[in-house]
């Protein structure tokens, strides 16, 4: 991905810089060939070059570009089974996954981590953002999903001898994990995502309290996984699958909803990181009935939300760390929505607007591994830049209405918004 050359001043804004700082009023954002080299106050800014290009924040924010930590860019109008693997051809599918690339960019996310992929489509696209073929988020990519056999991803009957090999790898035993890495490793992704426990959308075999991994299962991904210097991450909503993937020594943890307290102490031991991906959880509660979600499902949902919500509340208050993101591309949670999870978190959570603008941007860029590279505003980063016009720590739903947006950044670069 090019970075911008010459000096863009942004003016005329409130800087929020990503570190959950006290914001600094009438700030100034320096960015010379690509990479910030001031951020404070205007009046301690340097001078700037003639023919340096101005932004005016128009008396907005100044803020890092926004980290999707939970994507699934090749979900798209997911309401039924069959939409997430069967529905449409893969040459298809990696068309709409480029098209939800660019409008996260568009919706002020410069980065992203995929959640899973659809064989691995997210790997590719990578390399296609990374060499400005199509606009995107920079991705740290996971390719194909791992989950045991008969777990909450296994759910084509054998009958029809098609498998789920496109979007998951079935395992039975530590063998067969092992195995399955080693697959994600040739397909060169960089996180490996599992399946440790079940979900509110299978309550008859896998609901929100069971389990869909052996420890051993987990642990041989693990030490398969870090042998090629991947990550792993999973799914974990049940207890004792949040503790087993601590255990196992992962390296996130996606959702933690039903974390107890002896859990939060390995979380915090490890200082993992949680994605607790939970507008998706209220979306499926109020938009349920509209596609027509049965009620045993949308009643695991109402579960899943509240006590998600208090997982939450548990691991920010205790000083673990959150990131932002989760699962958009259903009906009921389409892409393009990615900022009502920021609001939620400020108005049903409890958070504040500054302790989730910093989950969304400095979280979210340690979570991919690239902390030191953008996700704050410092001097020598690169110029991953939302400027918008609206005081988003006094409503932080601005940020769910890209038309305020003046200008989404990356590396200096101006990609999306009024200043496009």
């Amino acid at each position: 991905m090019k970075l911008a050359s010459g000096t863009t001043v942004i003016t005329n804004g409130t800087l929020v810089d990503g570190n959950g700082g006290p914001p600094v009023r009438d700030a100034a954002l320096v960015i010379r060939d690509g990479r910030i080299s001031f951020a404070g106050p205007v009046r301690e800014a340097p001078p700037a070059e003639p023919d340096a290009t101005r932004i005016d924040a128009r008396g907005g924010t100044i803020m890092p570009g926004l980290v999707e930590a939970h994507f699934h860019p090749t979900y798209f109008n997911v309401a039924a089974l069959e939409d997430l693997d069967i529905k449409y051809p893969v040459e298809y599918v990696t068309l709409l996954a480029a098209a939800n690339a660019k409008l996260a960019l568009e919706c002020g996310y410069t980065a992203a981590r995929s959640g899973g992929s659809l064989f691995n489509i997210d790997v590719w696209l990578k390399k296609a953002i990374e060499g400005d073929l199509c606009p995107g988020p920079r991705l740290a990519a996971s390719g194909r999903e791992i989950c045991g056999v008969g777990g909450l991803m296994d759910w084509n009957p054998d009958f029809r001898k098609i498998g789920m090999d496109g979007l998951v790898l079935l395992v039975n035993g530590a063998d067969e994990a092992r195995s399955a890495v080693r697959k994600l490793v040739k397909d060169g992704g960089e996180w490996v995502k599992t399946y440790p426990t079940g979900d509110a959308a299978a309550p008859d075999t896998n609901d929100h309290h069971t389990l869909c991994m052996t420890f051993e299962e987990m642990h041989a991904v693990v030490s398969t996984a870090h042998n090629h210097k991947l990550k792993v991450t999973g799914h974990c909503r049940a207890t004792e699958g949040i503790k087993n993937a601590l255990r196992a020594g992962y390296d996130a943890i996606e959702h933690g909803t039903f974390i107890d307290d002896e859990g939060l102490e390995l979380l915090l031991k490890r200082d993992v990181p949680c994605v607790p991906a939970l507008y998706f959880e209220l979306a499926s509660v109020e938009r349920g009935p509209e596609f027509r979600l049965p009620q045993r499902v949308i009643d695991g949902h109402r579960e899943t939300l509240e006590g998600g919500a208090e997982s939450a509340r548990k691991i920010l208050k205790a000083g673990g760390r959150l990131g932002m993101g989760g699962d958009y591309g259903f009906g009921w949670n389409p892409h393009g929505d990615y900022a009502r999870e920021l609001s939620f978190f400020v108005k049903y959570v409890g958070f504040s607007p500054l302790e989730v603008i910093t989950c969304a941007t400095r979280t979210g860029a340690e979570i991919m591994g690239r902390g030191s590279e953008f996700g704050t505003l410092e001097p020598g980063k690169l110029g991953d830049v939302l400027v918008v016009d609206g005081d988003v720590l006094a409503d932080i739903s601005v940020l769910e209405d890209r038309t305020r947006f003046i200008a989404v950044m990356q590396g200096g670069v101006v990609k999306a918004g009024q200043m496009k």
